[in-house]
């Protein structure tokens, strides 16, 4: 039985880089991103924070570093984590060069601050000596002053200017080891940027919708942005950029992944809004599960319908399935198969055992 397939998305070529252990572009997977937000001198904070995006799934993890203190400090941090560091860099170039040869596995420098074209060389020498990958981030929000007097505003022309002129600078110093985006928080300009970049160039690119805002809200903006990119085939790695617990960051930027069955981690629950057919309490039964299910890194799919007009439908495209059914009798689902009875009571229960079976049974 073919269980929920992946849709096949046909993504653009373009070169393969190395960030620390992780390929970004290529054939290798779209990677997940996030970013500390806890004062990067501060070693153990800023080290357990990594710790439990690392315990979320995180990829790749960036930390700011405003100053020389930051930079120090990254000698300590990327002993004590499992993944590559990318070190943001705004304004003072010799951060950069610090970074690199502090142990991080990338730099994020921005065109619009860093400052001439003689420290970029600079810190692309660091990064060479260093093994260091780059990314060239462009943002709307910080664009050049030249490139904001020529095209008047922040434009998908102007991001991509910005960009092309400094891939054209790494290029002409024999500097390949690099990512761009080119980020926004206005979606239509974002998109229709990555889309323009794409067309004339194959490095891998970053996405992501900047400044997103909150929770609920950024993660609807980036759902829109970052979704239609990689349903373009654009993109290799992303970002959620969320005022929120950068923990949300990686949850978000998975569900985004998963939804376009681009990759999966964890339980994916299929569930419906709950109405007067329910034959047990839907929302709270979802909202239990997750919690209880958190602890699962391995794909695997649960619908969980609360009457039988879509319950049998959804538990056919479901390793596990549950039915709400008349007078307690909910029925449980096994590869699409009906499989017992259950009460309403017992449901948490048994449906946290069987996706646990299901598990130990998928390692064997």
């Amino acid at each position: 039985m073919n269980i929920r397939p992946h849709r096949i998305i046909n993504r653009r070529e373009t070169r393969e880089i190395k960030v620390g252990k992780v390929s970004v572009g290529g054939k290798s997977v779209i990677s997940v991103q996030s970013m500390t937000n806890t004062l990067t001198s501060d070693v153990k904070a800023t080290v357990s924070q990594i710790h439990s995006l690392e315990k979320a799934g995180v990829d790749i993890v960036r930390v700011s570093c405003p100053d020389e203190e930051s930079t120090k400090s990254l000698k300590k941090i990327v002993k004590e984590v499992n993944v590559p560091i990318v070190a943001d860099i705004h304004f003072h170039y010799k951060r950069a060069i610090e970074a690199a040869q502090m142990g991080a596995s990338c730099l994020r420098i921005n065109p619009g601050n860093i400052g001439s074209k003689d420290r970029i060389v600079e810190v692309l020498k660091a990064a060479k000596d260093n093994n260091c990958s780059i990314r060239i981030g462009v943002n709307a929000g910080s664009l050049d002053k030249s490139l904001l007097e020529k095209y008047k505003e922040p434009c998908p022309e102007a991001l991509v200017d910005s960009a092309n002129y400094n891939i054209k600078l790494f290029e002409d110093n024999d500097f390949f080891n690099f990512k761009i985006s080119v980020k926004s928080s206005d979606i239509f300009l974002t998109v229709k940027a990555y889309k323009k970049l794409s067309r004339i160039c194959n490095y891998p690119l970053h996405l992501g919708v900047t400044e997103a805002g909150s929770l609920f809200t950024g993660s609807i903006k980036s759902s829109i942005g970052i979704g239609q990119l990689l349903m373009d085939g654009i993109g290799d790695t992303i970002r959620v950029s969320l005022s929120s617990d950068p923990v949300d960051e990686v949850k978000a930027g998975y569900e985004i992944l998963k939804s376009l069955g681009i990759r999966s981690r964890g339980v994916n629950i299929i569930s419906c809004p709950s109405c007067a057919r329910q034959a047990f309490p839907v929302i709270e039964t979802v909202k239990t599960l997750e919690k209880k299910l958190s602890h699962i890194t391995k794909p695997i799919n649960l619908s969980i319908i609360g009457c039988v007009v879509n319950g049998p439908g959804e538990a056919a495209q479901t390793e596990i399935g549950l039915t709400g059914g008349g007078q307690d009798n909910n029925l449980l689902y096994l590869s699409g198969l009906p499989h017992k009875k259950v009460a309403s009571s017992e449901i948490i229960d048994k449906v946290v055992k069987l996706v646990e079976e299901k598990v130990r049974e998928n390692k064997q």
